[in-house]
């Protein structure tokens, strides 16, 4: 049931916003509908149409708001758009069952207005369009319930602060924001399956919920390379969580990892999309690293990785964006085919970067690829360093005890 009302929340949103306005009022009253079909369907049962049902029960609750105090002066200042109430809620099918129309993707643009910070794009994303509730993003990002509401309200006022309309942007705005909204989803399913701090290596809840989303936006956009290249490369990197941590939650890196453990369903679905978009469509960075994560989940061995494959679309994909974690990876993949030298030599620029000189991976890497090279002391530093340095839990275990081996 939960995924029911998941699936049904951003519908049910965009029905009010598009009907009523007001954003922030209509994203409460949402959450109110999912919290009364949570508690009285278990008992009354799912009703025939339970999309209409949270329209009604989310229009009564957004009536009561907008008939209190605060709303009221809201509501005055937009007297001329707004509907009564009553004659709303009773305006026909169009309202209580919107006929197969889906406005998820007007609904993220909404959600990743470029007047949003990057943060409050993703918490608004995962509470408008996910349907998680406050207290669920907030765990998922280990950060107090109060900071979380404060976060996702800041970004509600935001937007209307901004003027914003329930409609898609302009056309000549539309690729731009569509990035920013790949780029959320791809930040929601990348804190999933490294959580950047806490106990738990990763949130299968999240990583779930951003292929859901994924999943949403390539039905609606069947012919985006993009948007199949971003949901390959989550099926890809997903398929291998089940082999990531063992049994005490230890982290497993990729190359002693059990591949019989890896989901091959989803390996053979994820291939075929990122085969698929690239026989056919322009080619973008989220194909190119879907195609990388195929040769990884392809390989039955990790012996038999095609590193110099790997390396070259790594060239391909430095052509494309500007990320220095993009060059750490392509720094590891010239150590794998070619030497831990190369490699290193690939790394040493980004000791200059500000946006990684500080960061715990790039002095992973750099023990990775000093112990490939034999020089076990400074290797054993930078382990250390990089432990240190990271605020996850099970990274800073792992780097531990690979400093400890080399003792």
């Amino acid at each position: 049931m939960e995924l029911l009302l998941r699936e049904q929340a951003p519908q049910v949103l965009s029905a009010l916003v598009r009907h009523y306005g007001h954003f922030d009022l209509a994203e409460e009253a949402v959450q109110e509908a999912l919290l009364a079909a949570a508690q009285q369907w278990p008992d009354e049962g799912v009703p025939d149409n339970p999309r209409g049902w949270l329209i009604r029960v989310g229009s009564r609750r957004l009536t009561d708001l907008l008939r209190s105090e605060s709303a009221r002066r809201r509501r005055e200042e937009n007297a001329a758009q707004l509907a009564a109430p009553e004659e709303s809620v009773a305006s026909g099918p169009d309202f209580d069952d919107p006929g197969g129309r889906d406005d998820t993707l007007t609904l993220l643009f909404l959600c990743c207005h470029p007047a949003l910070s990057p943060a409050s794009q993703i918490a608004l994303t995962l509470r408008a369009v996910g349907g998680l509730t406050t207290a669920q993003i907030a765990a998922a990002f280990l950060v107090p319930e109060a900071t979380m509401a404060q976060r996702i309200s800041r970004a509600k006022r935001s937007i209307k602060q901004a003027g914003s309309t329930f409609e898609l942007p302009p056309e000549a705005e539309r690729d731009e924001r569509m990035g920013a909204v790949l780029h959320v989803l791809y930040l929601i399913f990348n804190e999933g399956y490294t959580a950047s701090s806490g106990t738990s290596l990763h949130s299968a809840e999240l990583t779930t919920e951003a292929i859901r989303l994924v999943r949403g936006v390539r039905r609606l956009l069947p012919d985006d390379g993009e948007v199949a290249g971003l949901l390959a490369l989550m099926l890809l990197t997903d398929a291998r969580r089940p082999a990531r941590t063992g049994p005490d939650g230890a982290l497993i890196p990729l190359a002693e990892q059990d591949r019989s453990k890896w989901n091959k369903d989803t390996i053979v679905e994820g291939e075929a999309l990122v085969s698929d978009a690239l026989s056919r469509t322009q080619l973008g960075p989220y194909q190119v690293q879907a195609a990388i994560a195929a040769v990884h989940d392809t390989a039955e061995r990790a012996e038999a990785t095609d590193w110099r494959q790997i390396v070259a679309l790594y060239d391909v994909l430095e052509q494309m964006v500007d990320n220095p974690m993009v060059k750490l990876n392509h720094a590891v993949a010239v150590a794998m085919a070619t030497g831990p030298k190369e490699g290193l030599a690939v790394l040493e620029p980004l000791e200059s970067d500000d946006r990684v000189a500080g960061h715990h991976r790039l002095e992973a890497v750099r023990a990775h690829l000093l112990e490939m090279s034999g020089d076990t002391a400074a290797a054993r530093e930078s382990y250390l360093l990089a432990a240190r340095r990271t605020t996850s839990a099970p990274e800073r275990d792992y780097l531990q005890s690979k400093a400890d081996r080399l003792a």
